[in-house]
């Protein structure tokens, strides 16, 4: 038998040498979330499952692209890459707003995206605002129209009252969202999944959501883009002089899942939504590991961030992107246990 030699060894403890001082960590920097258990597993090999059945299909991940962009030129390619990796891993998908799409079919091409999802989940999206318009004029059938148009599972329910508070051209709700969502339930015959857009929600409005017959709850919680400061970075200096106190109200993803966990502690017997995506500066395969374990009620994890810079680039860049997150998420199910 032939002894195997390591030919690279020397350049390796080279490499070794030269970087040691440039590799240390220091302790306050130790990621105190998990114990690492190096001892109770192998890596994880081609075998490896992390599939979660989620809004009644199966992901091959419990990863959701998170609601991006629609109505711009670089739009279409963006949906079209982040569809294809959906197609490709086996994930699910939100829309970005199709607003648009409510009164023309000019951008229509850019959502239409389900020949390269296969049967993976697919949701398009509407804001609070719109469907309150929709609903006073007696036109909800327009929602259930989209919804076939993009070949859609169901419908993303946006709502962002401090943004529409601080935009310039933004809407004023006459109703509160929770009558709004009431109303779209009763009207639309499709899976409906409600969600914050970057300041998450507190405990009063997640038991609301949870009591009604929702597909999920998406948190959408503070820690990623900020759409109200977003606004006012767009607003006048008086605006950002006076509101800019307002950027910094919200809930963080960690926050949110303790929210729930005690929703379902003391309201178990109320609950009719059973299923969560956590999203909200959700950066990594680490941090979607960490809370997906926390929480007590089926979930997965949504980004956004990550998922858009790289479908800007290529298809192939965002393919590599998704296989090393999907890659680290089974490395943390051998190695990490979460506190």
């Amino acid at each position: 038998m032939k002894e195997n030699k390591d030919t690279g060894a020397s350049e390796r403890k080279k490499d070794h040498i030269e970087l040691a001082f440039r590799s240390r960590v220091n302790l306050e920097e130790l990621d105190q979330r998990f114990y690492y258990e190096p001892m109770l597993n192998a890596h994880p090999g081609e075998n490896t499952e992390i599939c979660v059945n989620f809004l009644g299909k199966q992901l091959n991940a419990p990863i959701w692209v998170s609601s991006m962009t629609g109505g711009t030129a670089l739009a279409g390619i963006i949906n079209k890459n982040l569809a294809r990796a959906c197609g490709q891993f086996k994930l699910g998908m939100g829309l970005g707003s199709c607003r648009q799409l409510l009164n023309s079919d000019a951008f229509l091409a850019d959502f239409q995206v389900r020949k390269y999802m296969g049967n993976q989940p697919l949701y398009a999206n509407l804001g609070i605002a719109q469907l309150e318009t929709l609903i006073a004029a007696g036109k909800t059938d327009r929602i259930s129209e989209l919804i076939k148009k993009l070949d859609a599972d169901g419908l993303i329910i946006h709502v962002n009252p401090l943004q529409e508070w601080l935009q310039p051209e933004g809407d004023r709700f006459a109703c509160p969202p929770l009558e709004i969502i009431q109303k779209t339930i009763d009207k639309v015959p499709y899976p409906i999944i409600v969600k914050e857009v970057g300041q998450g929600m507190g405990p009063q409005s997640l038991l609301e959501l949870l009591k009604l017959p929702l597909a999920a709850v998406d948190f959408a919680a503070g820690g990623g883009t900020n759409f109200a400061l977003l606004e006012i970075l767009r607003s006048s200096e008086s605006i950002a002089e006076n509101y800019s106190c307002l950027t910094n109200v919200g809930h963080s993803a960690e926050e949110m899942v303790r929210f729930v966990n005690q929703i379902i502690s003391e309201n178990q017997n109320q609950l009719q939504c059973r299923e969560i995506i956590i999203s909200g500066g959700i950066y990594d395969f680490l941090d979607g590991y960490y809370l997906t374990q926390k929480l007590q009620m089926p979930s997965v994890y949504g980004q956004a961030s990550g998922f858009l810079k790289h479908a800007q680039v290529s298809y192939e860049t965002l393919e590599q992107y998704v296989q090393l997150q999907i890659d680290g998420y089974k490395l943390a199910t051998k190695l990490l246990k979460v506190k």
